[in-house]
């Protein structure tokens, strides 16, 4: 038997048929209940591009959640502040500039990360970094990583490695200061860059994220993601015009797929308490093949 401490989920859209950018108060809490019988102990509910309004009001729904449970511990806000260029499913119809006053928009202190193009701040970064708030390099192109404390989604959704050129996922690589979020669902990554990060990185700064959708663990093979429709074939899910638009599993599956290739450390479940300077909050035993056993 192995032991480790809870899952902490810092990248999830949704699940269960429950989409963070549309959920009432009542379906998260129960996203929560149901993420825990996977062994996730904590999770930040992700919201995806969308309309000031919209963001919002969610992000006040999803506050008024976490105060009927602790499992919430924050906001990842992923888009409105990234590239164009790279902007993978999100809408740019609701892309604003990065500076302050356009994040003052939406602000609350219950945003936690904000993934963002720093290629393209217009003072945003400096004042997100007052605040303490973790800054995320994601949906962009630029090299200059030298203000954010992290990278979303690895190779996905930007510059990637050029043997010529500087890129973001080849600074991501060789800057060991960096926290690197990863998908290892078999989808997002392949197994070679899987070992090439797992050699490049410090094993300390290596981050498994989901990115799980609404249509994880549910019966739809079909939904509304970011104002496009997402279709599921029983493997990825994607846009009509084949754009992945995120996982499909939860982390508990993910650390069994990557066990099973002799590729998982159980330092990536405690990376990210480091990262967010978290106490440990449970613990999971797992047999030999890591199926959950016990979560306590």
């Amino acid at each position: 038997m192995i032991k480790t401490p809870l899952i902490i989920e810092q990248h999830i859209h949704g699940a269960f048929g429950v989409d963070f950018n549309t959920a009432k108060v009542s379906e998260i809490v129960e996203v929560a209940n149901k993420l825990y019988q996977h062994g996730i102990g904590g999770f930040f509910p992700t919201l995806v591009t969308d309309s000031v309004e919209n963001i919002k009001r969610q992000i006040q729904v999803i506050k008024e959640a976490s105060r009927l449970d602790k499992r919430i511990l924050g906001i990842h806000l992923e888009g409105i502040f990234i590239n164009p260029d790279k902007r993978g499913i999100h809408n740019p119809e609701h892309f604003l500039k990065l500076t302050v006053e356009n994040y003052k928009l939406i602000e609350d202190d219950f945003i936690k990360i904000v993934t963002l193009a720093p290629e393209l701040d217009n003072g945003l970064i400096e004042y997100l970094i007052k605040k303490g708030i973790k800054i995320q390099a994601g949906h962009c192109v630029g090299s200059d990583l030298s203000k954010v404390s992290g990278v979303t989604h690895l190779f996905n959704a930007m510059s990637g490695i050029n043997h010529r050129n500087a890129s973001t996922a080849l600074t991501a690589l060789v800057e060991d200061n960096l926290y690197t979020e990863i998908i290892a669902d078999g989808i997002h990554l392949s197994d070679d860059i899987l070992k090439l990060v797992f050699k490049s990185k410090p094993q300390d700064k290596i981050i498994l994220v989901s990115d799980a959708l609404p249509i994880t663990q549910s019966d739809l093979r079909e939904t509304i993601f970011a104002d496009y429709k997402i279709f599921y074939d029983g493997q990825k899910a994607t846009s009509a015009d084949g754009t992945i638009a995120g996982s499909t599993l939860l982390l508990d599956e993910i650390v069994k797929i990557l066990a099973k290739k002799n590729m998982f450390n159980p330092q990536f479940i405690t990376n990210v308490y480091a990262y967010h300077n978290l106490n440990p909050i449970g613990e999971i035993t797992w047999d030999d093949n890591w199926n959950i056993i016990e979560i306590r």
